[in-house]
């Protein structure tokens, strides 16, 4: 696909945010020595790589739209509500009382249409029926009270008192809620009160996980210098929380034969963002920065001026095929044909965590979250800050995130902080964000809140 002017503009502002040496910064970045990118400024990079690709859209029934964002508007397709309703379980009166009561049922909710109330009369109705014609009011059951054939108030009736009229909440055409909102339980009740079946929606970005290393369990104790595979258990979840689509997670060794697996799903992933976990650095055994180069990969971010988490990394992969793939593969390298065909950008892009379980849980606030909202077409979340009780020690450069516990305005840092760890951040309600240097008791720091504890893909 030949690039858009757009699409050029935004490439060369990615190169610019990303290859930007920071002034003193001294935090691990990447292969070659360079200097890392400022936290920050790699968030703000993740954001504008999500907003650079062309959106696409479904039609999902209600069940499916919830957790994704409206790509076109929610207009009223009727009334609401759609006739004169009663707002309460009582009767429906005409004229001034006291008035005779009518013989039968009365009116129930979902009945047909109801005889007209001549004046003097009533006739007991359900919360929700349709209001006979030439109705003054409903009295409520406790507000009045029948005396064999007639009905007496015990307070004074005012016209139209406990009836909705027709198209109190809107009219047919009004805009109930503009595209770009996210779909939400109240939004689902809204869109079957308002007669939809389907939305019209951005469907949520497709991952895929790699999880790298020999050094991994699947179960059982650690043991002879292997470890437990801490990620595999967590990175779904966690993503699904954030509004993806979690298509796989797959386990890659250190040797060759991974390092070439590795291409190939970075080539022909059927996702819109592949997470790696382990292997950024420049060990005898990081294959990650290889195989983008292999794979003819942009590289965004490339390392972050960030405790825990600097060697994370974000880039962007073209459209390519590795020859022998697999059926699904050349399925999906069809469609992303087909894609280019329409003018809709089809790269995907690579998002390289740490190995270490709180190191990769940074990378996720760093670079997966945004990036995914804006892939989503979701806000980007509200900054705000809270008051942090105690000192907090700092990098002499770069910015720490510290597993934190809210008490009101207040965060309580944590122990067990370490890049290895996930003691302290399995305990927490968000991360704290350390400048460099640290943060004296009662400084303001921003809060970065964790999934479950903000409503996860609700906010």
């Amino acid at each position: 696909m030949t690039p858009t002017d757009a699409e050029h503009a935004l490439d060369q502002a990615l190169a610019l945010v990303s290859r930007t040496p920071e002034p003193g910064g001294g935090g691990g970045g990447g292969s070659g020595g360079h200097r890392a990118t400022a936290w920050p400024r790699a968030r703000d990079v993740a954001v504008h790589a999500g907003s650079g690709v062309r959106a696409r859209t479904h039609q999902a029934t209600l069940a499916d739209a919830l957790g994704e964002v409206l790509a076109e508007p929610l207009d009223a397709l009727t009334d609401l509500p759609s006739f004169d309703t009663s707002a309460m379980d009582g009767w429906a009166v005409a004229g001034p009382g006291p008035w005779t009561v009518r013989a039968g049922d009365g009116v129930l909710a979902g009945s047909e249409r109801p005889e007209p109330l001549a004046d003097g009369e009533a006739v007991r109705i359900a919360t929700g029926a349709r209001i006979p014609a030439d109705t003054t009011a409903v009295i409520r059951s406790e507000h009045c009270r029948e005396s064999g054939t007639q009905l007496f108030a015990d307070r004074p009736v005012h016209t139209g008192q406990d009836i909705r009229p027709r198209g109190q909440e809107c009219r047919a055409g009004d805009l109930l809620l503009p595209a770009g909102s996210l779909v939400t339980p109240a939004v689902l009740g809204l869109a079957a009160a308002a007669g939809y079946d389907e939305l019209t929606t951005r469907p949520r970005p497709r991952v895929e996980i790699l999880v790298l290393g020999d050094e991994l369990l699947t179960e059982g104790r650690p043991h002879d210098g292997l470890i437990r595979d801490a990620l595999s258990p967590m990175l779904g979840p966690w993503l699904t929380r954030l509004g993806a689509e979690v298509i796989g997670t797959r386990r890659l060794g250190d040797d060759p034969a991974g390092a070439e697996a590795l291409l190939k799903a970075v080539t022909t992933s059927a996702a819109d963002v592949v997470v790696t976990t382990g292997g950024t650095a420049s060990g005898p055994v990081d294959h990650v920065h290889p195989v983008l180069r292999r794979a003819g990969a942009e590289l965004l971010v490339d390392g972050v001026a960030v405790r825990p988490g600097h060697p994370m990394l974000l880039a962007r992969v073209g459209d390519r095929a590795e020859e022998g793939a697999d059926e699904r593969a050349e399925e999906r390298a069809d469609e992303r044909a087909d894609e280019r065909a329409e003018g809709r950008n089809t790269a995907r892009y690579l998002v390289g965590l740490p190995g270490n379980p709180l190191a990769a849980v940074s990378g996720l606030l760093t670079l997966v979250d945004p990036l995914l909202r804006a892939l989503a077409g979701r806000r980007r979340r509200p900054r705000y800050t809270a008051t942090v009780d105690g000192d907090v020690p700092g990098h002499p450069y770069d910015t720490r995130l510290v597993p934190v516990l809210l008490s009101g305005e207040h965060a309580v840092p944590l122990r067990y902080n370490g890049p290895a760890m996930l003691r302290g951040v399995a305990a927490a309600d968000a991360l704290a964000v350390v400048p460099p240097h640290g943060a004296r008791s009662g400084q303001e720091l921003e809060i970065l809140d964790l999934p479950w504890a903000s409503g996860g893909c609700f906010t």
